[in-house]
């Protein structure tokens, strides 16, 4: 059974850190794209980071040289670093598995391609 299950979210001022962690079961962690989208009140679900099955990475200029994304294969876990936080970087955060398109790891388009499995999200609020 495919599961994923976020943690670390919380609150913090603008400028500060958190850490997230999706914990993944052996099927999720397994495939070719894992992922961190957000989704903030009233906006679309948008793709934060990715990483695929060899490691290579991909940010949104939203969040390059902020955030990083990380797999942790001792602990079959993805993580989010987030530094330099920003008020508008407030929202729902999704962790996200799917196999991918060939080789592809989509996470730009979420208006035209959705990954198939998500965990429940956690919020994060930066305040100003």
């Amino acid at each position: 059974q495919v599961q994923l299950v976020e943690s670390g979210g919380g609150s913090v001022q603008a400028g500060g850190s958190l850490r997230l962690s999706c914990a993944a079961s052996a099927d999720a962690y397994s495939m070719h794209c894992m992922a961190w989208f957000r989704q903030a009140p009233g906006k679309s679900r948008e793709g934060v980071a990715v990483i695929d099955s060899d490691g290579a990475t991909s940010h949104a200029d939203s969040v390059k040289g902020r955030f990083t994304i990380s797999k942790d294969n001792a602990k079959n876990t993805l993580d989010l670093q987030m530094n330099s936080l920003k008020p508008e970087d407030t929202a729902v955060y999704y962790c996200a598995a799917d196999y991918g398109v060939g080789t592809i790891c989509p996470f730009t388009r979420t208006d035209i391609y959705e990954y198939k499995y998500w965990g429940q999200g956690t919020q994060v609020t930066v305040s100003s």
